[in-house]
């Protein structure tokens, strides 16, 4: 096992504002959010990672675990702005962030944990979809991930992102895809969530198959002080279906849960 090297983005925001760090899904980049930065880049100091093999990140050649991920997110938000940080990811960034909350808890003043779960799928199918995307590259899972990824209407609403969002699965590193999903598999911090201190919101898309509402009242039931956020209209990708939904609940959320 190993940490991944991961790229951030700049920071964009006022200068001495709160760093907000903002994880991707997987076969996603950093656009995965590019909506929602007009208004957050006026509260905060904003930077997007990318997964490895996925956007600017480099591709990854050994085995790593989704806590590994969070260690890596860890590096880079101290790099770039040090404790105090907020944070939101969604779905296997979600995932990274409840396991960055467990690994550096002084790290994360708030976190926002978006369609995703304490635990995600089976892992016999996440194998199974490694072993897809090594023998037929991740185009294979363009049709399937257009139907798991979006909610009725949102393609139509968002065309051009959208279509972004598909070349970025398809340009995904085959070999770090496949890595991705074998951490995913054995990703599980259910018995571990009282242990986050950290004011938590869980935020789930109406329309998410992949992570329904369930998921999302776990977190919120499991954690010291959690709640839970339902986005109209949306399925598995929430910031990109409906971003001005989704910034607000995070200003909402953020600016109240302020210490």
């Amino acid at each position: 096992m190993t940490v991944p090297a991961l790229r951030f983005t700049d920071p964009a925001g006022p200068d001495g504002a709160p760093l907000l760090v903002l994880g991707p899904s997987l076969g996603t980049s950093t656009i995965l959010w590019e909506n929602t930065l007009p208004v957050l880049c006026e509260r905060y100091r904003v930077t997007a990672w990318d997964l490895p093999g996925h956007g600017d990140s480099p591709a990854a050649t050994e085995p790593f675990t989704v806590g590994e991920l969070a260690d890596a997110v860890a590096t880079g938000a101290r790099e770039l702005g040090g404790d105090g940080i907020r944070y939101a990811g969604v779905s296997l960034g979600g995932a990274t962030g409840l396991e960055l909350l467990l690994r550096h808890p002084g790290l994360v003043a708030e976190a926002a944990i978006v369609a995703s779960g304490a635990q995600l799928g089976d892992p016999d199918s996440w194998h199974e979809r490694a072993a897809k995307v090594r023998a037929q590259s991740t185009s294979s899972l363009i049709v399937q991930s257009g139907q798991r990824w979006f909610a009725p209407d949102s393609i139509a609403r968002e065309p051009v992102l959208a279509g972004r969002l598909f070349h970025a699965l398809q340009d995904a590193d085959d070999e770090s895809y496949a890595l991705c999903c074998e951490a995913l598999a054995a990703y599980d911090v259910r018995d571990r969530l009282a242990e986050i201190a950290a004011p938590v919101v869980a935020v789930w898309g109406e329309h998410d198959q992949v992570v329904p509402e369930g998921k999302a009242a776990e977190i919120a039931a499991g954690v010291v002080d959690g709640r839970a956020v339902r986005i109209a209209d949306a399925a598995h990708l929430p910031p990109a279906e409906q971003p001005v939904a989704v910034t607000a609940a995070l200003i909402a959320f953020f600016e109240g849960s302020a210490r």
